[in-house]
């Protein structure tokens, strides 16, 4: 009982405040997909979703209480427009459910590694359950549908190997040792994103008004394009198959269904998940061009993702997380 009084860390203050801006933006994006949706599995997963999100909500919005903090404005049904026609085709729909799932199993399981709290350790350990349940449902909905491309098929090795020469690091000059597993895996997921990212790029063109966030968007598909286009290369330089997204999934509306705040909110949370990605992706390469390629491509990002923060700011569309006090103010 004494522990429930224990004051939260920053940490525990930060994730919170995080969840909470997540979980409201996700609710206006399910609720906007399952007003559109048809195929009734699909409908499903959404509901179910949409249902644990308003539930983890509500607990938040308890904890914010019970901690007299102030609850974050985050996002509400102001921020989409169900009268909008369709933007997106069902298909999409899974697929935002697939990358959702992925990009909070990162986000909990970041979270949960730096609290100490008994009550927070159990509420983001149920958070990081449902993103994984999602997952497996999402997987197993795209496989059954022929919407998923699973990662590369590999020859099962036979013996164990050890690397004896440190040439096997030097891609730029070696061209003779192949992609190993991991640095494989990384690239496949990398374009499997970048696709993902060039649809909903593609939707917000058509019906983003401002010439400031539409040329914003037009950045961020260009970058993800050449993203695409550097790893398939690789991967036919491999002799490996490159990747090919599935049919274009963009209706021909010209309204949007999102609020602009929204949108550009959006692109943050990618841009910052994109960074952590390809970090994870840069730790664990071990040829040269492959590293030399991941560090040009996140000082790319960190200056698009500069470029958005500006914007938003600009146009008051921030809010800023909790902070420190500044105790220098305080002593004057």
């Amino acid at each position: 009982m004494a522990e429930k009084h224990i004051r939260l860390t920053s940490a525990e203050i930060g994730s919170l405040w995080s969840t909470y801006m997540n979980s409201t933006m996700t609710r206006c994006l399910l609720i906007y997909f399952l007003h559109h949706i048809k195929d009734q599995e699909m409908k499903d997963m959404l509901q179910n979703t949409l249902d644990s999100t308003n539930l983890r909500i509500k607990r938040l919005n308890s904890i914010f209480s019970q901690e007299k903090l102030p609850v974050p404005n985050g996002f509400t049904d102001k921020d989409i427009d169900l009268t909008s026609p369709p933007l997106f085709y069902d298909p999409f729909a899974l697929s935002f459910l697939y990358n959702l799932a992925r990009m909070d199993m990162i986000f909990y399981s970041f979270a949960l590694v730096n609290l100490s709290r008994k009550d927070m350790i159990a509420f983001f350990t149920d958070s990081l359950q449902g993103a994984s349940k999602l997952y497996g449902d999402s997987t197993a909905l795209l496989l059954s549908k022929g919407l998923y491309d699973r990662p590369p098929n590999i020859p099962y090795p036979t013996e164990v190997n050890y690397i004896e020469t440190s040439s096997y690091i030097s891609g730029l000059l070696y061209k003779d040792r192949p992609l190993n597993v991991n640095e494989l895996t990384e690239i496949f997921y990398n374009i499997e994103r970048n696709y993902f990212s060039i649809v909903l790029c593609t939707g917000l063109l058509q019906v983003v008004k401002d010439k400031e966030i539409k040329n914003y968007i037009k950045k961020g598909k260009d970058i993800s394009l050449k993203q695409i286009d550097y790893f398939n290369e690789l991967l036919k330089a491999e002799d490996l198959l490159g990747i090919v997204s599935v049919n274009m999934e963009v209706t021909d509306s010209k309204i949007s269904p999102f609020s602009n705040k929204l949108i550009m909110n959006l692109f943050n949370v990618l841009n910052a998940i994109d960074i952590t990605l390809i970090g994870h992706a840069l730790s664990g390469s071990l040829r040269t061009d492959l590293s030399g390629e991941y560090s040009k491509l996140i000082g790319e990002i960190l200056l698009y993702l500069k470029k958005g923060f500006k914007l938003a700011v600009e146009r008051k569309w921030l809010e800023e997380p909790p902070s420190v006090p500044n105790r220098k103010k305080l002593e004057k």
